[in-house]
């Protein structure tokens, strides 16, 4: 029987690692267990974490392997090479794609009933590759999506209207990168249209305003890179938000990437949509309204994404 309160993190570099300490200060689970290319990366990860504990709620951390995943419920895939400076996230998805495979060749003989989340760039792509890889009901493989995106729209949302940045409703939506969108026409500050929020707070040119923000989220990525080598403080929030929905059987609506068949009029496909996420992973995708301008945006988006999906492929039938 699988343990929800027992999470697996394949990949210790940045971005689990982060996410293993993370999810340890939590204390919504039992039990992590690190797996990595580099066991001794795994080992000194678990160790350091290890160390911590007297400080929290007690519970197990250690280094594994594949077979240590037969009762995983949740099973976080942070593995990949990273993106470097100046490259976006879809030209990651080469050198990625191999690695997946065998990310998921080792899990499918132990464990075909966990949840999967996804968090290694290109999210989206990498989502879809990997329910096709492991044959798993479409509700247990999520990616991050656009999560992160969204976190930052509302931070930035927030400081410029000087509310609480949880107060702000709203989504960024599609492809985790340069073609997602956001949902300015349901936006939201406590229930108060975004727009008239502008106005009655004296915002000139707000649209303007919201555009720039808009383009500082969809930049963001590259420019901590640039700074910092690596994003991993945010996008480990963003992991333990979808975690904790999950173990907690919270319903929370959250915009992960996962397979879209008919919402949007769009199908065969993953990207970032607002959907509900329980124990079973993602238990309904939401169709919320959107403008025309949004509507056509996010179309594109697909389209983006379906079009680096069928380069792939190419390749693949090429041999290359």
């Amino acid at each position: 029987m699988l343990n929800l309160q027992k999470c697996a993190i394949i990949g210790c570099g940045n971005v689990g690692a982060t996410c293993a300490y993370t999810l340890m200060h939590s204390g919504i689970l039992s039990e992590i267990v690190l797996i990595d290319a580099n066991t001794k990366k795994a080992e000194g990860e678990a160790m350091d974490l290890n160390h911590a504990l007297p400080f929290l709620a007690p519970m197990k951390i250690y280094a594994g392997c594949y077979e240590d995943l037969y009762d995983c419920g949740i099973i976080i895939i942070a593995a990949g090479a990273g993106q470097a400076p100046g490259e976006t996230r879809l030209d990651l998805l080469q050198k990625n794609k191999a690695i997946l495979s065998a990310i998921v060749g080792g899990i499918r003989p132990v464990n075909t009933e966990a949840i999967l989340l996804l968090v290694s760039n290109p999210v989206d792509i990498l989502t879809y590759i990997t329910l096709d890889l492991s044959g798993f009901d479409p509700r247990r493989v999520i990616g991050s999506g656009t999560v992160l995106d969204t976190a930052r729209l509302k931070f930035l949302v927030g400081q410029k209207l000087g509310v609480d940045s949880r107060n702000v409703h709203t989504f960024i939506i599609g492809e985790h990168g340069d073609s997602e969108l956001p949902v300015w026409s349901s936006a939201n500050i406590s229930g108060i249209d975004l727009y008239g929020f502008c106005r009655i707070n004296g915002v000139a040119d707000y649209q303007q305003e919201l555009d720039k923000m808009f383009e500082e989220v969809r930049t963001s990525a590259y420019k901590i890179i640039e700074n910092k080598g690596a994003t991993y403080y945010a996008i480990a929030e963003a992991v333990l938000r979808i975690v904790d929905s999950i173990v907690r059987d919270q319903d929370s609506i959250l915009p992960v990437s996962t397979l879209v068949e008919g919402h949007y009029g769009l199908s065969d496909i993953c990207l970032g949509v607002p959907s509900v996420i329980g124990a079973c992973g993602v238990k309904s995708v939401l169709d919320i309204p959107l403008s025309g301008g949004e509507y056509a945006d996010l179309h594109a988006s697909a389209k983006a994404l379906k079009k680096a999906l069928d380069g792939l492929r190419e390749k693949a039938a090429s041999g290359v």
